[in-house]
């Protein structure tokens, strides 16, 4: 009894486990698997294009793995036994064409979505593009503007009827900068600003986060984008300019420290060229400047 419980198991747990992994994921837990924007999209098709090139190496040798062990058995086995069998040119040529084109393959698509994808490269779109300047922080997001004059924290909205265009930076160590279900990660990196330009298929709510480890507070550097019509994007607006907190150079100095779970924050005004102040941080010196500090 003892025997036949064990062996069960030794057949049940690999035909479970797999299971177990995909039902984890969901809608919620693999953003990028349900795309909501044409760029997340045209990604996963990518991913899911490379992914069958490379089952044609995969699936064949997982058959081939049985089917050796069954023609060549020791006992019934049909295989022909061969021991000076030392060469064969068709399964030389096999060998190599099959991954050479395999390889031609993905780097053709690697050579053509590089362009297609570009993250600098502007999404057309009936509307004109909103522009929003994104600043990491330990460990939260800071979201400006410049069009409308307010700035957030953690939270990022824009109407789904216009690309989105991001121009993102860190006021700390590097970060990276992804919204799954809307597209790819792009670094942030102090005293240099990446772009990134987003579109969503239809309103709705997705996750965003840091996925570069920065620190302590790295678990909880999450954001939500919010993609909304253009009514209930102009009341939030508006909503936002209602705050009686503005961000000027005294609030920004005080946001800038470290926290851990920062609540979403609303700012209805921020200090003038805050983003370029920021990026001036860091910038590298002249001779004369760096000799009067070390005086």
């Amino acid at each position: 009894m003892k025997h036949r419980f064990g062996f069960s198991l030794v057949r049940i747990i690999p035909a479970v486990l797999p299971l177990l992994f995909l039902a984890g994921c969901g809608l919620n837990t693999a953003p990028i698997l349900h795309p909501k924007g044409p760029i997340a999209q045209t990604q996963r098709d990518l991913l899911f294009t490379a992914f069958g090139l490379m089952l044609i190496v995969v699936i064949p040798v997982m058959i081939m793995a049985f089917w050796f062990a069954w023609r060549y058995r020791a006992k019934g086995g049909k295989g022909k036994y061969t021991p000076d069998w030392s060469y064969s040119a068709k399964i030389d040529a096999i060998f190599w064409l099959v991954p050479a084109a395999i390889i031609v393959a993905l780097g053709y698509l690697v050579w053509t979505y590089t362009h297609k994808l570009d993250p600098y490269r502007s999404i057309a779109g009936t509307d004109a593009a909103l522009e929003v300047q994104v600043v990491a922080q330990d460990w939260k997001w800071l979201f400006i503007y410049p069009e409308y004059g307010i700035a957030t924290v953690n939270e990022l909205a824009f109407p789904s009827s216009r690309p989105l265009a991001l121009e993102i930076t860190s006021d700390t160590v590097m970060n990276s900068f992804m919204i799954p279900a809307l597209g790819g990660q792009i670094y942030a990196m102090a005293g240099m600003t990446t772009q990134l330009h987003l579109l969503a298929d239809e309103p709705g709510t997705f996750a965003g986060r840091n996925t570069q480890y920065s620190g302590d507070g790295f678990a909880d550097q999450h954001f939500v984008a919010i993609a909304m019509t253009d009514e209930e994007f102009a009341e939030w607006a508006q909503k936002a300019r209602q705050s009686q907190r503005a961000l000027d150079a005294a609030a920004y100095t005080k946001l800038a420290q470290p926290s851990i779970a920062h609540q979403v924050e609303y700012y209805s005004g921020f200090e003038p060229g805050l983003f370029d102040t920021i990026l001036a941080k860091y910038a590298p010196r002249s001779g004369h400047d760096a000799k009067m500090t070390h005086e």
